[in-house]
């Protein structure tokens, strides 16, 4: 492969993040530094967390997540999970990595209560009070006295709009 293929972003290919801005290569491609601040700013999810992974992007913004590391770029299907997509006004992150990662949040996360997470997991968009940031939050309900959280909605003028996709959703009884 010559170096400038290496340098090109290919829709079926993994390329690694570069650690930082400044190490970047391909153009568009967000840093490890960056994606990590992102979690830390948004959800007050701690740097650490993210230590023992590597981070890829595959396709235009779709950023992945992998717990090893492997030479790059790399031709495969899938690399670990989808963690965040970048190449958009917003950085929405995945309902998978809300889930992986949603318990060391302490920032921005809607915390829902029976009916409300039911309702948010058939994919139902609500009317809700937050005094919070608006955009991407992670939704949570209390499960056996824990936070636990239960995908990523848009909250935006008094609605929050679920984002659960639909291989995800799920039909629940509210005790």
């Amino acid at each position: 492969m010559s170096d400038g293929e290496l340098r090109a972003n290919v829709g079926q290919r993994f390329g690694r993040l570069p650690a930082t801005p400044a190490d970047r290569e391909v153009a568009g491609r967000v840093s490890r530094e960056e994606v990590i601040d992102f979690f830390d700013e948004r959800f007050g999810i701690e740097p650490a967390v993210f230590d023992p992974f590597t981070f890829w992007e595959k396709g235009k913004g779709k950023i992945w997540i992998f717990a090893d590391t492997v030479p790059s770029p790399l031709r495969v299907e899938g690399l670990g999970m989808t963690v965040l997509r970048t190449r958009q006004e917003h950085w929405k992150p995945t309902h998978s990595a809300a889930q992986r990662f949603g318990r060391q949040a302490d920032n921005n996360v809607i915390d829902l209560d029976g009916e409300a997470a039911a309702a948010f997991v058939r994919a139902e968009n609500q009317e809700l009070e937050w005094d919070g940031d608006w955009g991407y939050l992670i939704a949570a309900h209390e499960l056996g006295g824990e936070r636990e959280p239960i995908g990523v909605g848009l909250y935006l003028y008094g609605e929050l709009r679920s984002t659960v996709p639909k291989g995800n959703r799920e039909e629940l009884s509210v005790l």
